[in-house]
């Protein structure tokens, strides 16, 4: 099987879909690697290193998908690489299903079969595959790291000579991979950490990182251990519980999302000028919306002496380790579906049928 590694061009974009290490295991099953050159670059994976590993370094996009009967990416593909794929070929990538109507319909167009890393199943099976847990896990660290570097004073307790500085509070609203990785990492730095979620079955995985956890008369597991919409008397009892607790905070980081919708409002303007100046809070959902509603996605926003920061794609801000991760999910992926030395997209398949969104000429997503 021919496999076409391609560059990411897309604002922000440093990650890579397969590390060398995968590539090499690629090749030694006896599939053809070409990898567009300087794809690694940006995660500090350089050339010489797929070369080493057995891949072909060629000079384009075009002449790594020329033939390919599988192109990975992390982002999208754009129109130009859409026609370029060979049809029957089988495009493994981010693709925003939900948000992608006419890049779902260029691809079924195409005659190719694309599977969305967005939809792995979240069940034991496919724990090895999921891309949004892996990539939520360093966005979860970099969030407190970047609020940490804007905030006003220091997160640990510290005693010195010039007197004793109390330890910085610490709230982290959304306890899914990103929230948690989050608590871990404030705790690690020092803060007294609190932290909220509507599925009261995080309370204890909450716990045992050592936050408290900050309870609210309403409820919402939804499917897939997911957050679900609640209903207005909900939202009022959330914002209430969230409401009298953010103001003491000095560092906010906010995770919440729902699948396939606009982030959850959790933190009002109003929450906002009741918190202390100097305080920082780090939108994790910003791509979506955002939890707080003065976030601006991409921009940093300064009101009543809080900055809220929007950032984009924080997995990656640090690109080697989330390549590595994102690459070990996608082996995985095609560890299960490569068959005979070629990969299958059986729509039937309790992993893969979920995730193909075109198969066949047909736009699935929707429909599965």
């Amino acid at each position: 099987m021919r496999i076409g590694l391609l560059r990411e061009t897309a604002p922000r974009e440093r990650r890579v879909a397969l590390i060398p290490a995968t590539v090499q295991r690629l090749v030694q099953q006896k599939h053809e690697v070409l990898v567009e050159r300087d794809a690694g670059t940006a995660a500090f994976f350089p050339d010489q290193l797929y070369r080493d590993a057995g891949a072909s370094i060629v000079d384009s996009a075009a002449a790594a998908m020329a033939g390919a009967d599988l192109v990975v990416k992390v982002q999208p593909p754009d129109a130009g690489q859409v026609g370029a794929m060979k049809q029957g070929a089988v495009l493994v990538s981010l693709l925003a299903p939900h948000a992608s109507g006419p890049l779902l319909d260029a691809l079924a167009q195409a005659g190719v079969s694309a599977l969305a890393l967005e939809l792995v199943p979240r069940t034991t099976k496919a724990q090895s595959m999921d891309i949004l847990s892996s990539q939520a896990t360093v966005a979860g660290y970099q969030a407190v790291l970047t609020g940490a570097s804007r905030m006003g004073r220091l997160l640990p307790m510290l005693t010195t000579a010039a007197g004793t500085i109390t330890p910085g509070k610490a709230f982290v609203i959304g306890a899914g991979v990103a929230g948690l990785q989050a608590i871990a990492t404030a705790k690690r730095l020092g803060a007294v950490v609190s932290a909220f979620d509507v599925r009261p079955v995080v309370k204890e995985q909450v716990m045992s990182l050592g936050a408290s956890f900050v309870e609210a008369e309403a409820k919402a597991e939804g499917a897939g251990g997911y957050a679900k919409e609640l209903s207005d008397d909900q939202q009022a009892r959330v914002l209430e519980a969230i409401g009298k607790h953010i103001k003491d905070m000095d560092l906010v980081i906010t995770t919440a999302a729902i699948p396939g919708k606009p982030a959850p409002r959790l933190v009002t303007r109003a929450m906002v000028e009741s918190m202390r100046p100097g305080s920082v809070i780090v939108d994790v959902a910003a791509e979506t919306g955002g939890n707080c509603e003065l976030t601006k996605a991409g921009e940093d926003v300064v009101h009543a002496a809080v900055t809220i920061l929007g950032p984009r794609n924080l997995a990656s801000s640090l690109p080697r380790d989330a390549s590595f991760m994102f690459s070990k999910n996608v082996q995985a992926l095609l560890e299960h579906a490569i068959k005979d030395g070629a990969l299958q997209v059986n729509v039937e398949d309790a992993i893969l049928g979920p995730m193909a969104v075109t198969h066949a000429g047909a736009v699935r997503y929707g429909r599965n």
